[in-house]
């Protein structure tokens, strides 16, 4: 390859990157800003397990940090879970190039997970809840008033059909949480940003990812078939995913079946309430029903007059 031509693939791939900055920084942006996720003198622990997700929350944060017209602090934690063959070098040579501070924090939850997991079970969940309980320690232990979590748009999908296929519940995982406790506020930054686009930039970007031996090979997991089922629609029907997640940010509780998120029990009607219909259908033509006792009912507008033809009185 001539010099040149390396010369306009350097060029293109430096203009692809600058793109998906600018895309992944405005997502991380309005997202931050939707949710009131960093506010004011906030140290915000970047938790980074060396994939391309927690790579790209990290890169954008710091990138907005330089730009918000707020003033917060961020401190970048990994969890060192002593999984065998674990490069442990990457991590904090690539945050001293950064001048970031850090913290590598070493807990041999690996062990304690291939003990109580049988060989070929999925392990994410007893991982994630240890992984979960020493960031949360951590975070206290340093002062920290936000956890940012590296989780995106897909990753909210995926939890969606993942708890309502499996668990029988419709949740998935918000973008802001309170821990259960209280302590601890959780932000997950890149919750309007897609999949690919973390994908493409931490390649161009060239992060030093970090495999996980762990999870990444098991070909069983549920979420590698709610994953494939996504990208299937995405392929088939543009523009669903997209759709997907704006009903998930507008949910109806009335028009649901869950009786613990709206008192279907108490409903009662009002008597003496106009009669102008549904308010779903406030496009249709209202009626007035004034008249039904002589087998007719008027429209409010004459031109549109229904009648009915035939009336029972028994």
């Amino acid at each position: 390859m001539s010099e040149v031509e390396v010369d306009i693939i350097t060029n293109t791939n430096n203009t692809r990157m600058h793109k998906l900055q600018r895309r992944l920084r405005r997502e991380v942006g309005s997202a931050i800003a939707d949710y009131n996720m960093i506010e004011e003198g906030d140290r915000v622990m970047c938790c980074l397990s060396g994939g391309k997700d927690s790579y790209t929350m990290l890169d954008i944060l710091l990138n907005l940090q330089q730009r918000a017209p707020i003033n917060f602090e961020i401190v970048a934690v990994n969890l060192d879970q002593k999984q065998p063959g674990f490069p442990e070098h990457i991590l904090p040579a690539y945050l001293d190039k950064l001048g970031v501070a850090y913290h590598i924090l070493e807990k041999d939850t690996y062990s304690i997970v291939k003990e109580k997991i049988p060989e070929g079970k999925t392990t994410c969940s007893l991982c994630s809840r240890l992984r979960r309980g020493t960031l949360y320690g951590f975070a206290q232990h340093i002062g920290a008033t936000k956890i940012a979590l590296g989780h995106h748009r897909d990753d909210l999908i995926e939890t969606l059909f993942l708890n309502m296929f499996y668990a029988g519940k419709q949740k998935s995982m918000p973008p802001k949480l309170l821990s259960d406790d209280g302590a601890n506020i959780v932000i997950r930054p890149l919750a309007y940003s897609r999949e690919k686009d973390i994908e493409e930039y931490s390649t161009l970007k060239s992060f030093p990812i970090i495999p996980c031996n762990l999870c990444g090979s098991q070909e069983n997991l549920k979420r590698g078939a709610i994953k494939d089922m996504l990208q299937m629609w995405d392929k088939q029907h543009p523009g669903r995913i997209e759709t997907i997640f704006t009903a998930m940010q507008n949910t109806a509780p009335s028009q649901g079946v869950d009786r613990e998120q709206f008192d279907f029990v108490s409903l009662e009607r009002n008597p003496d309430a106009a009669n102008n219909g549904d308010v779903a259908d406030a496009n249709l033509p209202a009626f007035d029903f004034v008249d039904i006792n002589n087998n007719g009912h008027i429209n409010l507008d004459i031109s549109n007059r229904i009648d009915v033809v035939e009336t029972f009185k028994p």
